[in-house]
C-alpha cells in the first residue's frame, strides 16, 4: 500500500519506518530539513515541505495514495489546516491525529471519521492495523502470536463457523464475534455501537459487517487476510 505521512516527529516518524519496513510504499512529509534527512534512509521517501500549503499539496501523487495520515502533534493550527487541505483533495482515506478534546471535535467537524491518539495507541500497533486489509483492531500477545479485530469477509455471510472450518482450513481460534448496532440517545440521534456477542460456537452464524475476534500465529493470521483479500 501507498501511505503519505505528514509530520516526522516520535510517533510520524515511527509509524513510517514501521510501515516501511513491512513492504509499504511511504512519503514522510516534515517542514524541518533536519528530520527529513535524519529518516530518508529509513523511510520509502521524505520530502521537506510546507503540508498548509495547497500549491505544494496539489503537486503530491494524491489519486495513487491509498491512505493519508496527519501525524503533526503539538502544532494543532498546522495539523486541523493540512487535515482539512488533504480533505478538500478528497484523498481515498484520512486518518488525523488528535492530542485533546477540542481538537479532537474541530476534527470531527471537517468531516474525519477516523482520529488517533498516539499517547494511547502506540505506532507499532498502529502499524499492523494499518498493514492489514479488514483489520479493525490488534493485540499482539508475543513475537508470534495475536488477537485481530477481522471485519467478516462477504464469502463467509450466512456461513456456521464449523461451516467455514477455522480451524481446520487457517488453524485459527475465533474467541467471540462483535456486532454493529444503532441505538437511539435520549435526544433521538442515532449512533453505531460495537457490541460483543456470545463466546463463538460451531453453529454461530456470520453476517456482513459483523467483526471476528480470531487468535493465532502471526504468520497464519496473515495468510488468511491473504486469502480473504484474494477472494474478496
Amino acid at each position: 500500500m501507498k501511505y503519505i505521512i505528514v509530520g516526522l516527529g516520535n510517533f510520524g516518524a515511527t509509524l513510517a519506518e514501521k510501515l516501511t519496513a513491512r513492504g509499504n510504499e511511504v512519503l514522510g512529509i516534515d517542514t524541518d530539513l533536519n528530520k527529513v534527512e535524519l529518516f530518508k534512509e529509513k523511510i520509502s521517501h521524505t520530502i521537506c515541505m510546507d503540508a498548509t500549503d495547497e500549491l505544494t499539496v496539489s503537486g503530491l501523487p494524491l489519486k495513487d495514495t491509498d491512505m493519508v495520515i496527519i501525524a503533526i502533534g503539538e502544532d494543532q493550527g498546522a495539523n486541523i489546516m493540512s487535515t482539512a487541505l488533504f480533505k478538500n483533495f478528497n484523498v481515498k482515506r484520512i486518518i488525523s491525529r488528535a492530542i485533546n478534546p477540542l481538537q479532537q471535535k474541530v476534527l470531527r467537524a471537517i468531516g474525519v471519521d477516523e482520529i488517533i491518539h498516539p499517547e494511547e495507541d502506540t505506532a507499532d500497533r498502529m502499524a499492523k492495523k494499518l498493514a492489514f486489509n479488514n483489520v479493525v483492531d490488534s493485540y499482539e500477545l508475543s513475537g508470534e502470536h495475536s488477537i485481530i479485530e477481522s471485519e467478516v469477509p462477504e464469502q463467509f455471510s450466512g456461513k456456521t463457523l464449523e461451516e467455514i472450518g477455522f480451524r481446520k482450513k487457517f488453524d485459527l481460534l475465533v474467541l467471540a464475534t462483535i456486532k454493529r448496532v444503532e441505538v437511539k440517545s435520549n435526544i433521538g440521534k442515532t449512533r453505531t455501537k460495537l457490541q460483543v456477542q456470545e463466546i463463538a460456537s460451531h453453529t454461530m452464524v456470520l453476517h456482513k459487517n459483523d467483526i471476528l475476534v480470531l487468535f493465532g500465529e502471526n504468520s497464519k493470521l496473515q495468510q488468511f487476510l491473504d486469502h480473504v483479500n484474494k477472494n474478496s
